[in-house]
């Protein structure tokens, strides 16, 4: 029989070859999935003739297809979409059911997990920057008098250039003539005239120190040299030979570079980790050996649209003026450090609605979770809620879990059922437990719901009253509705938290 299958197989050309391989894969596929969705139904059996048997629920939900899970139906029978019965969903079959796996087929499907546990994420973001002048060191150069510019010494922008350096000499024609009537004035010898000269030259613009001179030489000095107030560059220089300037035009501008402004793009996923006074470090393509390190001073207030960052805005020491505006850098951002729940950032699944984890449980059971996630770092990745301390969590094939849960029509664990709620310190909150019931009774402070099972309290199936916080908790209910409700646990006794339709 494998000789006549051999050569039949050796007839067939290549294009034959890869068809029929390709049908063999996929029927391997589809019976393998059909395998997984049968060990995910766990509790469903079927009687003698084909048919489903719900005689271990005690309270069916609605009837569906383990192929079509998205689709209920009031009744049982046969499927539309598959030659099978359809499945009954037992009431509180959402708080207890997950995927069953074989403990023989966890090692062949390659299945690891790993625990939740308590630990310090040091997170490492690394982004571009660009150094800058230090916008908090300008000077604006401005003349106290109108006049005409004699002298400029050569100045271009960009030149760099130290406090008190001259930049413009300017002749004041006002200047000379009211210097030489209080020279006529002193060799008069009326001091209260030449107190009243002296008032004037000060509103022409002369300093207390030109009019003194004046006085001590006996010779008018109608040029002024305006000079720089403080070092750094020459930014913007707008005066030139010849020009005719007034008084109060800006003749330069002089901004400083010492200690010099590091601007860094950081992504806005990152914002929430950046505050002013932490430290950063640069690495610059000049100094590719040196590491040079200074603390944010500011976080500006608007994103940019393109590249969806925000500017965060270092200050480096640079006192001997090495480091040049422009300069590209490679910074290093070190967050906070603080205490939180981690897990695997492989053991994490983003299916784009939401962040799930699949949970190990007893005998071989595993279930879908929702968790809120917070920062990554060296492949771990911090759990804000949805989680335990302890909690097992698959980090390798979890993917084909997932698939058999969606194909399962298993519903996951919501961080509302949960009742873990991690804040910044790791600490939880008052815990709510989540279940599903009918409505029995209700009163004005309180109703009572047949429900079923709560593991995470160890509550079988039963009918209770819960207290509610309002009669407008209940307002719109009837008795015999269908509800999921969250519940806290108090000194008096549960406190219904929430109350909805279920499904809705």
């Amino acid at each position: 029989m494998r000789a006549k299958m051999g050569a039949a197989w050796g007839k067939l050309s290549p294009r034959q070859k890869s068809w029929t391989m390709a049908a063999t894969v996929a029927l391997i596929s589809a019976t393998a999935g059909y395998g997984l969705s049968q060990l995910g139904e766990g509790g469903s059996q079927t009687n003698g003739d084909g048919g489903s048997s719900s005689a271990e629920c005690e309270d069916v939900l609605y009837w569906y297809d383990p192929m079509v899970p998205g689709q209920r139906f009031d009744e049982p029978g046969k499927s539309p979409f598959m030659d099978m019965e359809l499945v009954p969903k037992c009431a509180g079959e959402e708080a207890t059911s997950g995927v069953q796996i074989d403990a023989g087929l966890v090692q062949n499907f390659g299945i690891r997990t790993a625990e939740a546990e308590y630990g310090v994420l040091e997170p490492d973001v690394s982004v571009t920057g660009v150094l800058a002048y230090n916008g908090r060191d300008v000077a604006i150069v401005q003349p106290r008098a109108g006049g005409f510019v004699q002298r400029t010494y050569g100045r271009a922008p960009d030149d760099v250039v130290g406090r008190g350096a001259p930049l413009a000499d300017i002749l004041v024609p006002e200047w000379g003539g009211a210097q030489q009537e209080y020279l006529a004035v002193l060799n008069s010898g009326d001091e209260q005239l030449a107190q009243a000269m002296r008032e004037r030259m000060r509103l022409l613009g002369m300093s207390n120190g030109q009019i003194s001179s004046v006085g001590r030489t006996g010779r008018a000095q109608a040029t002024i040299t305006v000079t720089a107030p403080t070092g750094g560059a020459i930014t913007m220089l707008g005066v030139r030979p010849g020009m005719t300037v007034m008084a109060g035009q800006t003749l330069a501008e002089i901004t400083g570079f010492s200690p010099i402004w590091l601007e860094a793009s950081v992504p806005e996923t990152q914002a929430a980790n950046i505050r002013v006074g932490q430290p950063v470090s640069a690495t610059l393509t000049a100094f590719p050996d040196e590491r040079f390190s200074g603390p944010i001073i500011a976080i500006l207030p608007s994103a940019q649209d393109a590249s969806r960052t925000i500017t965060v805005r270092a200050q480096l020491p640079n006192p001997s003026g090495r480091l040049k505006p422009g300069m590209f850098a490679q910074v290093s951002l070190t967050p906070d450090t603080r205490r939180a729940l981690l897990v695997p950032s492989e053991a994490v699944i983003r299916t784009g609605r939401r962040t799930i984890v699949m949970i190990k449980q007893d005998e071989g059971g595993f279930m879908p979770a929702e968790v809120r996630i917070g920062r990554e770092a060296g492949g771990r990745t911090e759990v804000l809620a949805g989680l335990s301390q302890g909690e097992e969590v698959v980090t390798s094939g979890q993917f084909l879990l997932d698939s058999e849960a969606s194909l399962a029509g298993l519903d996951v664990r919501t961080i509302e059922q949960t009742g873990q709620d991690q804040d910044q310190d790791g600490e939880d909150e008052p815990a709510t437990f989540s279940a599903i019931g009918t409505i029995e009774k209700i009163a004005e402070a309180s109703v009572t719901l047949r429900h079923g099972p709560i593991p995470r309290l160890d509550w079988p199936a039963m009918t209770m009253t819960f207290r509610t916080k309002n009669a407008a908790q209940t307002s719109g209910f009837e008795k015999g509705d269908r509800v999921r409700f969250t519940f806290t646990q108090q000194d008096a006794g549960p406190r219904i938290e929430t109350i909805r339709r279920a499904g809705q």
